[in-house]
């Protein structure tokens, strides 16, 4: 789950907000990623006590409730690929000495990834994204320990812009819709860990402690990501370029002007390799989840390799005609899948809470009152600034 959070919302949310607004969102972005743990951990707690993945579980609630679930999932599954596809090929584009349209680099990536997926090579790869997962937080800690050394790049006079107005909510929801992961990833997770557990030993606390190490990993990454865009763009006059090549590029620079120009190559190589390893996580995860609420709904529990193959090319079919329509605006792109994902967190949220406080799962899964008491005020939160939302968006 840490190998596919860390991508857009880190690299870009996490960095956009700190270098807009400084230091002043980083209690937003630690309260929404508390919030929503709840949600997140029903996958790990729902399939350890039951053995079956949340989309069984939204079948046991009723049929509503998992149609509900599949066409959020197939909704998530396109603009979320076709994101982080566009943010790879953008990366890509920084190696190549010639200009080639996005859309061409888009494909080619596209075809690798699904190529590696076919030809059933994904584990190996698995393996070597959590090295360069591990790689890319020792670069971003030293990146932010050195910057802050260096101190701000602010001049002392400077005044920021506030973000508590009604002007920054629409900046305010991309910040948090994909922090720290789109939610409908709890699933994936549940999917994931619902294999695991087929192929060796896994208890609840082992499952548990994965998770939230996961979990933290993330959130505080975020925190260092933000105080990157602090401490080294926030009040430096240079704004964020809205094109995929031209962010790419101010992105690598970050880590080289903090760390050193001998770690430019290095470091592009490490974010490209990053959200590469997201963009293969995303095309695997969801075609499973939604192909598995398709075989749900056909009354089946097994889901064939031929239903899987046809969901994946599907899924890839459809977000590279959506990479075709934005072409080489990455940030707005970014800021469609994230605004998208925000309004659908509170629908997920809720089916989650709901499901782990059901029948189905077993009293020592159920959440504790500290676990609880944090669930309703995430629901509270979620729908609350949803509504907000539309009414900033729609009514003002």
């Amino acid at each position: 789950m840490a190998t596919a959070a860390i991508g857009g919302s880190h690299l870009v949310a996490s960095t956009q907000a700190g270098a807009q607004y400084g230091w002043q969102l980083a209690l937003l972005v630690l309260l929404v990623n508390i919030l929503k743990y709840p949600f997140f951990r029903a996958a790990v707690t729902y399939t350890l006590s039951t053995g079956e993945t949340l989309q069984h579980g939204y079948m046991q609630l009723g049929k509503p409730y998992l149609l509900l679930a599949l066409g959020l999932n197939a909704i998530a599954a396109v603009v979320n690929a076709a994101a982080l596809l566009m943010f790879a090929a953008s990366l890509l584009s920084y190696f190549i000495p010639i200009a080639i349209p996005i859309p061409i680099m888009a494909g080619i990536i596209l075809a690798i990834i699904l190529f590696i997926l076919l030809a059933g090579h994904y584990q190996a790869l698995d393996t070597v994204s959590k090295i360069i997962m591990i790689v890319l937080v020792i670069a971003t800690v030293t990146a932010a320990i050195v910057a802050w050394q260096n101190g701000p790049v602010a001049a002392p006079t400077y005044v920021s812009p506030s973000p508590w107005t009604m002007a920054a909510i629409g900046f305010l929801v991309v910040t948090m819709g994909w922090m720290p992961a789109p939610i409908e990833i709890s699933g994936i997770t549940s999917l994931w860990l619902k294999r695991q557990r087929q192929t060796k030993s896994v208890t609840a606390r082992s499952a548990l402690f994965d998770f939230n190490l996961g979990y933290i990993t993330t959130m505080l990454l975020a925190l260092v990501f933000l105080a990157l865009g602090a401490l080294v763009l926030h009040g430096s006059g240079e704004k964020l370029a809205t094109g995929g090549i031209g962010f790419s590029k101010q992105l690598v620079d970050l880590y080289a002007h903090t760390i050193g120009e001998w770690a430019r190559g290095l470091i592009a190589i490490i974010a490209f390799l990053c959200i590469f390893g997201s963009a293969l996580t995303v095309y695997d995860g969801y075609s499973r989840a939604v192909a598995e609420g398709i075989m749900l709904l056909r009354g089946k529990s097994d889901t064939p390799g031929k239903v899987f193959l046809m969901t994946l090319c599907t899924v890839a079919a459809v977000s590279f005609i959506i990479v075709l329509f934005f072409k080489s605006a990455l940030l707005a792109m970014l800021g469609f899948a994230m605004t998208l994902a925000f309004m659908t967190t509170p629908v997920f949220a809720w089916l989650n809470h709901k499901l782990v406080n059901t029948g189905h799962v077993s009293e020592q899964f159920k959440s504790g009152k500290w676990l609880t008491t944090i669930s309703y005020l995430g629901l509270l939160y979620l729908f609350g600034f949803l509504f907000l939302f539309v009414i900033w968006k729609w009514f003002l």
